[in-house]
């Protein structure tokens, strides 16, 4: 039996605002069905990862949510 590909970082801490975990930026409705994937569309859920990891840092950088100002 071959190993599923997974993006698991083993830091799984929901951001409330977007629903993704912090560590690997999937929702938690991901994680639960990851095994019943397809590869096809969990390769395409990891192309997204990124880019959904890198909006939650920017918004929890950015001044509206931080309470500082610009």
């Amino acid at each position: 039996m071959a190993a599923i590909e997974t993006p698991c970082e083993k830091i799984c801490i929901v951001d409330q605002p977007t629903g993704l975990c912090r560590g690997c930026g999937r929702s938690l409705a991901e994680i639960g069905r990851w095994m019943t994937y397809s590869d096809a569309e969990r390769a395409r859920i990891m192309d997204e990862l990124s880019r959904r990891l890198e909006a939650m840092d920017v918004r929890a950088l950015s001044p509206a949510t931080t309470g500082r100002q610009g």
